[in-house]
């Protein structure tokens, strides 16, 4: 067992990369403007950053950024007159960083092009990316993780940042089929120090049972999921009254609904990861008082309703914060739920490697995508989501499997291809990944994004 975080990783760029983005980030003690995704592991991220910040005496200013716009971040390094601290996007972007006059350190898990790598960058650059020293940042590390990790070398007292890296790591799906990698490594320290505990729980919540099933998003059982009727009826069904809290339930009846929620999953064929995910233990964090995916939850709603700052709120102690949150996070699952009825009720359109659909709910479309693959979809083939027509960019989301990864699949590829034969820019994960187009393409790019994905994945076990 390694010995400090020092030495997690054996590679010589971890060493190399952090080494550099601390220097240059402690050399540097004035305003440090953060940007960062607006989703929940952007927001997990920037939040740990800025305690970090804070603790060290440095004024800091976080601004959120949707979306892949090569512009918008060129927009915001020029307004910025100071050292930047880049969290959760930017690694194709090399190049504007090293045009900004001032410092920046980049703390990214996504997959950036190789010639990227080859960058020379001044010295007031630092770029600090897992996939530079063998980890892979779609399933071993996420931006949280990593920041938390860089705030930790910072600063051993940043070990208690352990809420915000995993609640991101959470976010962004890293922990199904539990934690890996060095994801784990430091959730394993992390609760050898007391931050987190390991607590047995039925994955739903809310103030009644029957409220709590049918506002389920995450697993989403179809039939049940937003039909408060179906549910009670469900749990009436099995002897459980409707009307109870979910933690007044006795062992007998929560390991029965459990049993009955896990034949429900098996009928719709969802991979067994998700089936025992939602059964899986949770992690309390005593800290704050929440279970680590409840904060996940709290963190991704005001992201996407538009409050991003509230959910780094919450990471600075503002105790006022969590009803807003709190109400974000009922609005963002209504729309969720409503985005997946839609998909289960209407379904989705068909090309011969892909599956895609168009989503009124712009900030909710991804998650709709990734819920619905997980949930409601045919899992070997991966699906695009679209905000509608209009005179605006088109934003799209792209999610897949990964065990059809494993047989070829690369949406960052995919996606950064096809956006850019139609004058877009994407990227992103293999697994998961987002493209801005310009108006009136979708229809060019979806051909190209299902021809470059038939080419990745095998037909029928063989080549493709």
């Amino acid at each position: 067992m390694p010995s400090g975080p020092e030495r997690f990783v054996a590679h010589p760029n971890f060493a190399i990369e952090f080494t550099r983005a601390r220097e240059v980030l402690l050399a540097h003690p004035g305003r440090w403007r953060i940007l960062y995704h607006y989703d929940g592991d952007g927001i997990a991220s920037a939040s740990a950053a800025i305690r970090a910040l804070r603790r060290l005496g440095f004024p800091v200013q976080a601004t959120p950024f949707q979306g892949v716009e090569r512009g918008h971040m060129q927009e915001l390094l020029r307004a910025t007159g100071g050292p930047v601290l880049v969290v959760d996007t930017g690694a194709s972007w090399l190049d504007l960083y090293v045009a900004h006059p001032h410092p920046v350190v980049v703390l990214d898990h996504h997959t950036y092009p190789a010639q990227e790598a080859a960058a020379h960058l001044p010295d007031r650059v630092a770029f600090v990316n897992p996939l530079d020293w063998g980890v892979d940042g779609m399933s071993e590390m996420c931006a949280a993780t990593l920041t938390w990790l860089y705030t930790i070398l910072l600063d051993p007292k940043n070990w208690d940042n352990a809420p915000w890296g995993i609640s991101g790591a959470i976010a962004d799906r890293q922990h199904v089929g539990g934690f890996r990698g060095l994801n784990a490594k430091l959730v394993e320290e992390a609760r050898t120090r007391g931050l987190v505990q390991p607590r047995p729980r039925l994955g739903l919540s809310g103030p009644t049972i029957g409220a709590a099933l049918a506002r389920s998003i995450d697993p989403f059982f179809r039939g049940l999921s937003g039909r408060p009727e179906a549910a009670a009826a469900f749990l009436t069904g099995l002897g459980i009254d409707p009307g109870r809290a979910p933690d007044a339930l006795s062992a007998a009846h929560r390991e029965h609904l459990a049993e009955a929620l896990g034949h429900q999953l098996a009928e719709q064929r969802v991979r067994p990861e998700f089936q025992e995910a939602f059964r899986a233990p949770g992690w309390f964090l005593p800290s704050v008082g929440l279970d680590a995916e409840e904060l996940s939850n709290l963190q991704n709603a005001t992201g996407r309703e538009g409050i991003p700052g509230i959910g780094i709120a919450l990471a600075l102690g503002d105790r006022g914060a969590l009803d807003r949150a709190r109400g974000s996070e009922e609005a963002w699952r209504t729309g969720i739920l409503g985005g997946l009825r839609r998909i289960e009720d209407g379904g989705v359109r068909e090309l011969p490697a892909l599956q895609w659909f168009e989503s009124p709910d712009g900030s909710l479309a991804g998650t709709q995508a990734g819920l619905a693959m997980n949930f409601l979809l045919d899992p070997h083939r991966p699906v695009v989501v679209a905000s509608p027509p209009g005179p605006g960019p088109i934003r799209v989301s792209a999610r897949g499997k990964l065990h059809v990864v494993g047989q070829g699949l690369d949406l960052a590829v995919a996606l950064r291809e096809a956006a850019g034969a139609v004058g877009g820019e994407g990227g992103g994960h293999r697994v998961a990944a987002g493209a801005t187009l310009p108006a009136g393409t979708l229809s060019e790019f979806l051909r190209h994004t299902d021809r470059i994905v038939a080419g990745q994945i095998p037909r029928d076990g063989g080549t493709p």
